[in-house]
């Protein structure tokens, strides 16, 4: 099965908007707040699971071998990153505002 070229192209150009939206994130982790680098790490591990989600499936089209494995890697990360921010919002949900 061949694959158009502009699929891989599609997947780069998002693997580098990615790659540029760490910018924010590691300048959030060089603040003074406690609570805004405790976001900005879960942020960092989101996007760094992004990157081998889009990294896996970029190289498993482009190359031979069987990259895909890196996709999954990265599912598994933002999964674990996504249920922390879950429980985190129930958390803070519970919480009286009194």
């Amino acid at each position: 099965m061949d694959i158009p070229g502009w699929f891989v192209w599609i997947a780069l150009g998002l693997t580098v908007l990615q790659a540029l939206g760490l910018v924010p994130v590691i300048r959030r982790l060089r603040g003074s707040d406690s609570s805004v680098r405790s976001k900005a790490r879960l942020d960092l591990m989101d996007v760094i699971g992004s990157l081998l989600l889009f990294g896996g499936l970029s190289l498993s089209l482009a190359v031979a071998e069987s990259w895909f494995w890196l996709t999954f890697a990265g599912l598994a990360l933002m999964a674990a990153v996504y249920a922390a921010q879950g429980l985190h919002w129930l958390r803070a949900r519970r919480r009286p505002t009194a």
